[in-house]
């Protein structure tokens, strides 16, 4: 399929994935590489499996190092950028692609990914109970809830309630306390934009941004910017005690006293989904199918939420007990179908950037 200018603009301007991770350094290499092939020469499984993923990517070490010795593939790491830098990439490297497998592709670039012929068909043998692929070739591997999360302590200090809905948030009280994140450069932003599209519909969510902008809402470049600088419930003790973040971010401003100084509004919440696949052209096919089965593995699963800060997508898995108390999903999240949203991105994402100045 030939890359359309549409949808490389529509790439361009989707630049994705925000979490407190690494800075996507390679993995440990356990196993010697033989060849960047599926075997070596006695027809063992072997040989290097590169994976591209966002710079956010940190599994666990160990873990990395026992597939590695029990695959015999070496793994090693490619990580350009956020998930838009990632799906860019794909597509860009079509003929002569870079790795074996991807992971860190979410929901909100499925179609431009998959759009791109960029991903080989692969069901895993160990694909949990309801976990759905998209396309048979996008493999779920974990999840989160893109939310606004409210600092408890600065609101008590100030004797002042706290905002519970999207029609609070437009307030001009509470409106003026927010940071959110650039639609075009983060994945929470283009996941909140996308809520306010699906709590207000196409015709109105933007008299919703025009209330945020003209309320006095801070827009920053990048998650961790408004998380860790402008937000006042975390290290950074910025001025503004409502940001977004993810319904798991509580978990991690937890006091001795067992309690977390934040929460997140469930009413703003949407959720996000990682994918895996197997890169069509791969030169180490059976490698990636190998990783993306180990991803899915449970020792991985029960890894994620303290290596990734998202939720397993296999649902059997036992949460830490942090999470269980502070990192809740959300019942009912806010969700629009992945295709409408890949067909209307770059429209919404153009409207968004004349309403913010972005």
């Amino acid at each position: 399929m030939k890359k359309s200018t549409a949808l490389m603009a529509a790439i361009a301007l989707t630049l994705t994935a925000c979490s407190s991770g690494s800075e996507g350094e390679d993995a440990p290499s356990g196993a010697e590489s033989t060849q960047a092939g599926g075997s070596d020469e006695t027809g063992e499984a072997g040989g290097t499996v590169t994976i591209i993923t966002h710079d956010s990517f940190n599994l666990d070490e160990d873990l990395i190092a026992e597939f590695e010795q029990s695959s015999g593939y070496t793994v090693e790491t490619i990580a350009p950028g956020d998930g838009g830098v990632v799906t860019n990439q794909l597509i860009l490297n079509k003929d002569n692609p870079q790795a074996d497998a991807v992971y860190g592709i979410d929901n909100y670039l499925a179609k431009a990914t998959l759009d791109g012929g960029v991903i080989d068909s692969f069901t895993p043998d160990n694909l949990p109970a309801g976990a759905e692929e998209l396309d048979g070739k996008l493999i779920p591997i974990d999840k989160g809830d893109v939310c606004i999360n409210v600092d408890h302590e600065w609101f008590a200090e100030k004797n002042m309630a706290e905002p519970e809905t999207f029609e609070d948030l437009a307030k001009p009280e509470y409106a003026e306390l927010l940071v959110v994140t650039n639609a075009s450069t983060s994945s929470p932003g283009l996941a909140f934009l996308a809520a306010t599209v699906a709590k207000f519909g196409e015709d109105h969510w933007q008299d919703f941004w025009t209330d945020l902008m003209d309320g006095g809402t801070r827009v920053a470049e990048g998650w961790s910017d408004a998380y860790y600088t402008d937000f006042s419930g975390s290290e950074g003790a910025g001025p503004y005690p409502l940001v977004l973040s993810y319904s798991s971010s509580p978990s991690a401003e937890v006091g001795d006293d067992g309690t977390a100084r934040t929460g997140s509004l469930a009413d703003t919440c949407t959720r996000q989904i990682e994918y895996a696949g197997v890169i069509a052209g791969a030169k180490n096919p059976a490698g990636a199918q190998a990783f993306i089965e180990f991803l899915l593995s449970d020792d991985v699963q029960a890894s994620l939420p303290e290596s990734m800060y998202m939720y397993p997508i296999n649902d059997a898995i036992e949460l830490p007990e942090a999470w269980a108390k502070h990192a809740s999903l959300s019942d009912d999240p806010l969700m629009l179908d992945y295709e409408v949203l890949g067909d209307k991105r770059t429209e919404w994402l153009e409207e968004w950037s004349e309403l913010t100045g972005r």
